[in-house]
């Protein structure tokens, strides 16, 4: 099923909710779908995939078509020993997906509860949160290559994945159109509660089960994270910047409560929500955008504001967070 809607708002299909509209907005239920679209002579020439449009900044109207997957169906592949292999459409929310994984006692996706988005999203950022990344379950990629009008699967390894990036950031980025992916998931426990409070927040709820586990990470997020149907948002707007080893130790000189943690021998990661903190920019709020009070890694949208209202904000803590500790931070978010 192909439906298409021209001349279409985008404030209820972005999490920040910003006042912007597209030339239209292509809706596709079937991968095979993807052939009809892009073979007929009145092709989109300018596209975009849009998922859950929750890592996404609308910063004018967007000429061309979006193309948005809604099939939502969720299937066992395969079960290998442990193992059990996963499929899930594209349109599907992924903590619907989450949800399920945790219904059916299969480990892997606890960690990843209640971030926003759809699963055709999380091998492009390799989503990632409290210790694991989509990465860590990911088994093969199905997509649609647009200019060769083909479907093609590629594996884990084929897919680069690293800190909030893949293949599909970079040498695939604006050529495919991903479809469903596959994951690997395992019947017997695999716990990861060495991340922030997880570890603690677990034990209150009686112990490291599925269950507790995705419970706590829901807790954690709801306390530090706006709910976007309250304040626009889009999650963590900045990466977590990567430094060298050397760099971090010594900011840790200056800064001894500085949260760093290590990646390698020689990179580590920094905590960009604190880095933005100590420079004074939490809860820091300009016309109708704002760092968030709770979460200053979060940037909103207090009412009305547009995305260049949010760009503005963003360079703003850049420059502030570079002024202070010599330190650059990259967005997150894809700008449109």
């Amino acid at each position: 099923m192909i439906n298409i809607l021209k001349n279409h708002p985008l404030r209820d299909l972005n999490s920040f909710h910003v006042e912007e509209w597209a030339d239209c907005i292509i809706e596709f239920n079937q991968k095979e779908d993807l052939n009809t679209i892009f073979s007929q002579d009145k092709a989109p020439q300018k596209w975009f995939a849009l998922g859950g449009g929750n890592n996404i900044l609308f910063t004018q109207r967007f000429e061309g078509a979006l193309i948005k997957p809604i099939g939502k169906e969720i299937t066992i592949k395969a079960q290998i020993d442990d193992c059990v292999i996963v499929k899930a459409e594209a349109g599907v929310e992924w903590d619907d997906l989450v949800a399920w994984s945790v219904e059916q006692g299969l480990w892997g996706m606890e960690n990843l509860s209640l971030i926003p988005g759809s699963v055709g999203a999380a091998p492009v950022q390799n989503i990632g949160a409290y210790g694991s990344e989509a990465k860590d379950v990911i088994e093969r990629v199905h997509y649609f290559d647009v200019e060769e009008c083909k479907h093609h699967t590629i594996g884990n390894a084929e897919c680069h994945f690293a800190y909030r990036d893949s293949i599909f950031k970079r040498e695939l980025k604006g050529k495919v159109i991903i479809t469903s992916v596959e994951f690997r998931l395992n019947k017997s426990p695999h716990p990861k509660l060495s991340y922030g409070d997880l570890s603690k927040e677990v034990e209150v709820r009686g112990g490291s089960t599925l269950k507790n586990i995705r419970e706590a990470v829901c807790a954690i997020r709801r306390s530090k994270l706006p709910d976007t149907a309250v304040l626009g948002n889009a999650g963590s707007f900045f990466k977590n910047p990567i430094v060298n080893k050397s760099v971090s130790e010594e900011l840790k000189h200056t800064y001894e409560n500085m949260p760093i943690y290590p990646l390698s021998d020689e990179k580590c990661k920094l905590a960009a929500g604190w880095l933005i903190d100590k420079a004074g920019l939490k809860g820091y709020q300009k016309g109708n955008v704002g760092v968030h009070d709770r979460q200053a890694l979060v940037l909103v949208n207090l009412g009305g504001a547009t995305g260049a209202e949010v760009i503005d904000l963003a360079h703003e803590v850049q420059h502030a967070v570079k002024e202070k500790f010599g330190i650059e931070i990259e967005p997150e978010v894809n700008i449109l």
